[in-house]
């Protein structure tokens, strides 16, 4: 009888115990920039979800995707790693050799050894090829597009091109849609385009309404508002501001009705919901690109444009409502944060770069950046590093329009090649990076430059012609395809 009571007690605790951990919702959009939703600036068009999600929970003003691009700021998400040391550079297209090392342990992994269900509704392109697919990451679910929905034969820059033109033909195949390891639909067309937030978030609430019993974690990648931009018919012509947003309000739909399937399973006390943008936004495309606000530059250049990015943080009574945080943190920062709210081990035999950022979100008194120094890589260079308020930049090139506007209608201009030598910024007095106050702080600069000689030792940098000692290598297929064959012999 004793043994029967202590029994029925453990399963109690155990089940309360399941009961309080919380479920994970990350919504990763592809290119927003840092002003482009109401919370953050956008004044042009609504985002009234957007809206109240930062009244009810936290707006992070000094947030960071890793680097500014596609498959390098994906990997650090998912790993806590910066792009560098799982070496993902870029955007991966499609049939590529190389992905994210099947090796290396994500939060849908961690999640899943918790007992949590996991799905990823959206952009992948983290590699195309099968053992790099969300199944071999972690993932129970799938629905969405491998990599980049401008990675087919109606590209911007080959949309002008006849259809059998065979410059189309050899750039880029039909783009194909995913639902689990299956193709289902073999050739996405435009009018297909109009439907992916609407099919992703259909997704995304189905899971929720599935799995209302269970801890899960859900990741929402969209492809918008990524060029080509596309919405549906619900909400073509509704901003005002033309297409771009359109699709922006289209995206705080989704927000909407993720928040709503959480309040109808009675799942908001229990969950946290991230908002947040893999880089800042592409410049090129004017009027089809967003806005980085006061910030210098956009996505694919290591200045605040680039990859500072607009961040929300809900969980009723575990986040403040109404609460601002002006300190320093990452998207590398997501998964040991996870790791701790869930009772997950981090990884302890490979470096993992991000930090448990739980006190700033619960608004824990007097906390503070996590982080002693942030390093900006960017293809293999170390552009910058800095701290909570210094940035230094190191001589390097980059892409800018100087001052020019952006394309119009889903074309784009060309760059033009700018360069930075060694220059020192101020942001919390200098966002913008426009003042160089370098002769200013010899002893800043010095200590900068001292955190960047180990960063490069560690990590490397192609600047400098230097190979990191704790970078791990990508998933290569040949490499992988040995040892399977290895293990079959």
């Amino acid at each position: 009888m004793l043994r029967s009571s202590l029994y029925l007690v453990l399963l109690l605790t155990a089940a309360v115990t399941q009961a309080r951990t919380p479920n994970i919702v990350v919504i990763f959009i592809d290119d927003m920039g840092y002003a482009d939703i109401g919370p953050f600036g956008a004044e042009d068009f609504p985002t009234p979800n957007l809206d109240r999600m930062a009244a009810e929970g936290m707006v992070l003003t000094d947030f960071h995707s890793s680097t500014a691009v596609c498959s390098a700021s994906r990997a650090s998400l998912l790993t806590g790693c910066y792009s560098e040391r799982v070496s993902i550079r870029g955007a991966f297209g499609p049939k590529s050799r190389v992905g994210l090392n099947p090796e290396e342990v994500t939060i849908a992994e961690l999640c899943k050894a918790k007992g949590y269900a996991t799905a990823v509704f959206g952009k992948w392109h983290l590699g195309d090829a099968k053992p790099f697919l969300p199944a071999n990451q972690g993932f129970d679910e799938w629905f969405g597009l491998p990599y980049s929905n401008d990675m087919w034969p109606l590209h911007p820059d080959l949309v002008r091109l006849p259809p059998d033109a065979e410059e189309r033909k050899r750039r880029y195949p039909p783009l194909p849609l995913y639902e689990g390891t299956e193709i289902v639909d073999h050739e996405v067309t435009a009018e297909d385009q109009k439907q992916l937030t609407t099919q992703y978030t259909e997704h995304a609430v189905d899971f929720i309404h599935r799995n209302s019993d269970k801890p899960f974690f859900l990741y929402v990648p969209h492809s918008m508002v990524h060029v080509p931009i596309f919405v549906s018919d619900k909400f073509a012509g509704k901003s005002g501001a033309g297409l771009f947003g359109d699709v922006v309000m289209e995206v705080d739909w989704s927000v909407g009705q993720i928040l709503e399937a959480l309040q109808q399973e009675g799942l908001d006390d229990d969950t946290l919901v991230l908002f947040t943008s893999d880089n800042g936004p592409w410049l090129s495309y004017g009027d089809h690109a967003g806005s980085a606000g006061p910030f210098r530059e956009g996505k694919g250049t290591m200045f605040e444009g680039g990859y500072r990015v607009p961040c929300v943080a809900r969980w009723p009574g575990k986040v403040p409502a109404g609460a601002k945080s002006d300190e320093l943190a990452s998207t590398i920062d997501l998964l040991p944060t996870i790791a701790g709210l869930i009772g997950a081990e981090v990884p302890s035999d490979r470096t993992i770069d991000g930090k448990d950022i739980w006190p700033l979100l619960s608004g824990e008194a007097d906390a503070k950046s996590p982080h002693d120094y942030f390093a900006c890589y960017y293809g293999g260079e170390l552009r910058a590093i800095r701290d909570p308020r210094w940035k230094l930049h190191f001589p390097h090139g980059y892409r800018t329009l100087a001052g020019r506007e952006g394309g119009h209608d889903g074309m784009p201009v060309n760059y033009s090649r700018g360069k930075i030598g060694l220059e020192l910024f101020d942001l919390k007095s200098d966002p913008g990076e426009t003042t160089n106050v370098l002769d200013d702080h010899p002893d800043v600069v010095a200590r900068l430059q001292e955190a960047a000689e180990k960063t490069r030792e560690d990590l490397g940098d192609n600047l400098q012609d230097k190979k990191g000692s704790g970078v791990r290598p990508p998933g290569r297929l040949k490499q992988l395809q040995k040892a399977k064959d290895a293990t079959q012999s």
